[in-house]
């Protein structure tokens, strides 16, 4: 891949990473409550999931999912449905009342926000469609294959990464203290418990 073609597939993908989104969502929720730092696993589940999604449509499986009304049906009430439940889970958390309990609330295993973060992503079909019609863009059919989707795949993750932790997990990082009292988590679990159902019934209603 080309310096120009690849620069251009930076900047589409930062653009695309910058555009809140379910990961977003579920990056500043981590950061609010384990803090910047451990919020990174679920971001690299959520990579995890966008990788599977490029070798999804680097073998050719994006076009059966898209011409597939019933498999893209199944795979978008699935994560809707997840997102919906993340989101009820979180409005109807109890809030801390101690700082033993703000201490357990901050040690949920690493293993738990990477499965979270991976199944956030994984579980929309519309990203699968995204990448089908973007990835195209910056392939060149003549040339090798499997190292342009590894550039391409590289590239995405490492940009991802980078936007998740430095912008919606650094943002979240401003307002931890305010998360502290009892009030700030209960005003913590409604908005982003409310924003994950906002979210699942977006993906459930919209075709």
């Amino acid at each position: 891949m080309d310096f120009s073609l690849w620069l251009a597939l930076a900047t589409a993908t930062l653009l695309i990473s910058l555009t809140p989104g379910a990961g977003a969502v579920n990056t500043m929720s981590n950061a609010l409550n384990v803090g910047f730092t451990r919020a990174i696993w679920g971001i690299l589940g959520q990579q995890a999931a966008l990788v599977v999604h490029v070798v999804i449509v680097a073998l050719g499986l994006g076009v059966l999912v898209s011409h597939s009304p019933v498999l893209f049906n199944v795979i978008r009430y699935a994560g809707a449905a997840y997102l919906i439940y993340l989101g009820i889970r979180q409005f109807l958390a109890k809030t801390a009342e101690n700082d033993g309990a703000q201490e357990a609330l901050a040690g949920e295993p690493a293993w738990s926000m990477f499965r979270r973060g991976l199944w956030v992503n994984l579980l929309n079909p519309k990203a699968i469609v995204f990448f089908l019609a973007f990835l195209p863009q910056f392939i060149r059919p003549e040339e090798p294959l499997v190292p342009q989707y590894a550039v391409v795949a590289v590239t995405v993750v490492l940009i991802d990464v980078i936007v998740m932790w430095f912008c919606f997990a650094l943002a979240a990082r401003s307002v931890r203290n305010f998360t502290r009292s009892a009030r700030g988590q209960l005003v913590l679990n409604r908005s982003f418990g409310t924003l994950f159902v906002v979210l699942g019934t977006g993906l459930a209603l919209l075709h």
